[in-house]
């Protein structure tokens, strides 16, 4: 699936939509503006699988104007958090590979909602992208685990724990909902699908080279014939940054580059990889 992803991407790259994190937002915000000038405006816009099929298409795409929730201070908190987390992806994955990621999320999301409205007869009418934004947040604790956030502004967690956390509740909450009622089968189905987008993806985009027998042995040797030093022990190839310049930096090695260069997560994939047949310079910034 990779290779697939791959070619997608140089076919249809060049119409990679780029901060379409930032549109979505703007769209919960919008709703949001909707439903206290007047809720019957978002109501033409809201998921309907009955209404769908009578003809009203455009609420396959238009229900993620219905925010995420309608008070102001979680919906403001929302777009702060979102837009870093898709903002981080775009520079992680690339526009096309992030655009790719939420759009299988939000048509995931629809498939899910069919599903149990042909089986159960349930309309998910409050269908909201918030399955897409756990799955979303679950990728940047994949690429970023330790970067930290302030849980109620106060208590300090990585993203790897609030992401275990989080995907130990969908568990819960999977087992616990009964198969027997439709709002079971919802949140099943709902959970479901967030998950596949998200392992689906990841297992797909993810660089295996860095744990092959070569990347792992190159980098043992590195570490065993590196000198001792009371100073840091990461540092960025391109910014010159160690992690004592923040604890939320992150420091991975680069499979492509022939050398031992380290990059922090904002180089680590815009830089010149540096090979001896090519370049053999220090890396810089594409």
């Amino acid at each position: 699936m990779s290779n697939l992803i791959n070619r997608l991407e140089r076919k249809y790259g060049r119409y990679a939509i780029p901060n379409l994190m930032l549109y979505i937002i703007i769209a919960n915000v919008a709703g949001y503006v909707l439903m206290l000038v007047n809720p019957v405006f978002l109501s033409y816009l809201t998921f309907s699988m009955q209404k769908i099929l009578h003809g009203q298409i455009w609420r396959i795409i238009t229900y993620i104007f219905v925010p995420t929730s309608f008070n102001p201070l979680s919906l403001l908190l929302f777009c702060l958090v979102y837009y870093m987390i898709g903002m981080s992806l775009e520079r992680a994955w690339g526009a096309f590979r992030q655009n790719l990621y939420i759009i299988s999320g939000l048509l995931g999301q629809v498939i899910g909602a069919a599903v149990v409205y042909f089986i159960t007869g349930q309309d998910m009418t409050s269908l909201s992208t918030s399955y897409l934004n756990a799955s979303m947040f679950f990728a940047f604790a994949a690429l970023f685990p330790n970067m930290q956030f302030y849980l109620y502004f106060i208590i300090p967690i990585k993203a790897k724990w609030m992401a275990l956390i989080s995907g130990a509740y969908y568990i819960y909450e999977f087992l616990a909902s009964s198969w027997t009622t439709s709002y079971g089968w919802s949140t099943k189905v709902m959970i479901i699908m967030s998950l596949i987008n998200f392992l689906v993806f990841f297992a797909a985009t993810r660089n295996y080279r860095r744990i092959s027998p070569t990347q792992i042995k190159r980098k043992y040797a590195f570490e065993k014939n590196a000198k001792p030093t009371n100073g840091p022990k990461h540092k960025c190839a391109v910014c010159g940054r160690t992690e004592l310049d923040g604890d939320d930096l992150e420091f991975r090695y680069c499979s492509k580059c022939e050398g031992h260069y380290e990059y922090c997560q904002d180089h680590l994939y815009t830089h010149k990889h540096v090979t001896f047949q090519g370049n053999s310079q220090p890396p810089t910034k594409n």
